[in-house]
């Protein structure tokens, strides 16, 4: 075809110049004759013109017969003066290919991912927040390079560990299923928009497996308005630069875990029950009746296998039964007397696999609501098992018994810095006790104020019920202090004789500390002059308020299950239902 249109071009040039050569001549001859204004005859139709002669001659396109070597391109007819000079030849160099190649891609891979971020049926198939989109777009427009895990065609090595991660997120109790993958094998023929977008998948993943695993997948304060901790969430540019760009992906991002010991107990053990995968405990006593020491039921040997007691009358509930059974309850934190009721039934047939392994991860769950950094020096309270501990370097220092909130006035869950202790302590009255039974006490007693021992203070329209220090104040000789919007602390307490019991929830919300001068001495340290004898010394002098050395944080906790110094599981009651909420909030059913 290109030979083809060459021949036409050269035959209608040639046409075009003869036809200008010949209309030339005859003007020239006209100008020329002696009789110029005399018109030239027309042509009679038997002598055909030029033009005539040339249609006729030429052949049709079907009759065109092509030389075999290509004809050269005509040269164009310049015309000019004598004088004339030959403009210089500028030649302007053209880029070379490659790089303009290499930049284009680069731009077609950024503006894919500003497309795909910029579209909200893919960001909500993303599952991105606000945030996350606009944090996502600040970190691909600043990055170097225009995806975070492609490069040259390929995911990189640190895409590959990262997903690795992401396939054992069950290992941390979290759902693999929450952080989908895109598709990891070789595509050479994969356009850039399709790494984009392959690319995008696996940063979401990424962002949404280091929130999750930092307590992101429940709002606590949605459990219940008392479990108000301070989650640090990661902030999605952040995430992509700490792992994308890690010697090792899969342990930055495992990082977002708990790194307390508490937390890795309990996934030991998670990981254990899933190897073992028994489905159901070793023994499983029946229901009946309450049994106590010299009773005789069909279940006592089933019972006497549990602790692998062999005696001659395998039928009768007997002392050394009994004190198996106490030293169980005492384990389960269950009313320690030795007595078989149904509770202690129950907690011996022991949970179904997919109920402990439920309680395992919500309890995991609740290990993320604590800040990465629990101090050096530590309180830790663990409100349904009444204990708290002070810890220094991971090392139990000090511990105790204490009473927590009732059911209707529960303990708060959070974590605060205590900055100060005050010896003989005034009490006000909170709003709450105020409104649930103080002021109906006065309504029905005019003098029930002076009863106790209360101060009415008077301001306007509004009054407040102070305590005074003393014996009888609430809060006894002291009170450890570490401000809060609960208005909730550490204190003694008159009413010693209620450490004793076994469920010790009895407070208005406080944490009330048995043998609190001995932990006051450990709080202050060893260095400081205020030792126990010391402090005991400010008793009845007045109100006195001693600032710690430095903030000690305290955390009040929320933990139904853990695994001890011996390396035992511990189980506590669900005292507010917090755990069951948890596992509900989880989907891990009951």
């Amino acid at each position: 075809m290109r030979d083809l249109r060459k021949t036409a071009l050269w035959l209608g040039l040639i046409g075009s110049v003869s036809f200008v050569s010949l209309s030339a001549v005859a003007q020239t001859s006209t100008s020329n004759s002696p009789d110029a204004s005399t018109s030239i005859p027309a042509q009679s139709p038997a002598e055909p013109s030029f033009h005539d002669m040339a249609v006729q001659a030429a052949p049709t396109q079907a009759e065109i017969a092509l030389p075999s070597i290509p004809l050269p391109e005509p040269a164009p007819v310049v015309i000019e003066s004598a004088d004339a000079k030959p403009e210089p030849k500028i030649e302007i160099p053209l880029p070379d290919a490659a790089p303009v190649t290499a930049l284009m891609q680069q731009d077609v891979l950024r503006m894919s991912i500003e497309g795909l971020l910029a579209d909200d049926t893919v960001v909500r198939s993303l599952r991105l927040s606000r945030k996350e989109r606009e944090a996502l777009t600040a970190f691909y427009a600043q990055a170097e390079k225009p995806l975070a895990w492609v490069e040259d065609g390929a995911f990189r090595p640190a895409a590959m560990a990262a997903a690795a991660r992401l396939k054992a997120a069950d290992e941390d109790g979290l759902d693999p299923t929450d952080y989908p993958l895109p598709d990891l094998k070789p595509r050479k023929e994969a356009s850039p928009a399709q790494w984009a977008e392959a690319d995008l998948k696996l940063s979401a993943s990424v962002i949404r497996y280091a929130r999750d695993a930092r307590g992101g997948r429940i709002e606590p304060s949605r459990l219940s308005a008392l479990a108000t901790p301070t989650l640090a969430i990661p902030e999605a540019g952040e995430v992509l630069k700490k792992v994308a760009f890690a010697k090792d992906a899969n342990a930055a991002l495992a990082s977002y875990n708990p790194p307390h010991a508490g937390y890795r107990a309990l996934k030991e053990r998670l990981a254990e029950l899933r190897a073992k995968h028994p489905s159901q405990p070793s023994v499983r006593v029946p229901k009946g009746p309450t049994l106590r020491v010299g009773m005789k039921d069909p279940r006592v040997p089933l019972i006497r296998a549990r602790f692998n007691l062999k005696d001659e009358d395998h039928s009768v509930y007997d002392e050394r039964l009994a004190s198996a059974v106490a030293a169980f309850q005492k384990e389960k934190g269950l009313p320690t007397n030795g007595v078989l009721t149904a509770q202690t039934v129950a907690a011996l047939s022991g949970p179904s696999l997919a109920q402990r392994e439920a309680e395992l991860i919500a309890n995991m769950e609740r290990w993320r609501w604590l800040p990465e950094d629990l101090g050096e020096r530590h309180i830790m309270v663990n409100v349904p098992e009444f204990r708290l501990q002070l810890l220094d370097g991971g090392k139990v220092a000090h511990e105790t018994r204490v009473i927590v909130g009732k059911e209707q006035s529960q303990t708060p869950i959070f974590s605060e810095d205590m900055k100060y202790l005050v010896v003989n302590p005034s009490w006000t009255i909170p709003p709450s006790i105020m409104k649930k039974e103080i002021l109906p006490a006065l309504a029905n007693d005019p003098d029930y104020a002076a009863k106790k021992g209360y101060k009415i203070i008077r301001r306007g329209n509004s009054i407040s019920v102070q305590q005074p220090p003393g014996e009888r104040n609430a809060l006894g000789f002291v009170k450890f202090m570490f401000p809060n919007h609960h208005a909730v602390y550490l204190h003694d307490t008159p009413n010693r004789k209620l450490f004793s019991a076994a469920k010790r929830a009895f407070s208005h919300g406080c944490v009330r500390v048995d043998k609190p001068f001995e932990l006051a001495e450990v709080i202050m340290g060893e260095d400081s002059k205020w030792n126990e004898k010391r402090l005991r010394s400010l008793i009845g002098k007045g109100e006195r308020t001693v600032h710690l050395p430095k903030p000690l944080p305290v955390h009040l906790a929320y933990f139904t299950l853990s695994v001890d110094e011996k390396g035992s599981l511990k189980s506590f009651p669900d005292l507010y239902g917090l755990d069951q909420k948890v596992r509900t909030a989880l989907g891990l059913g009951r």
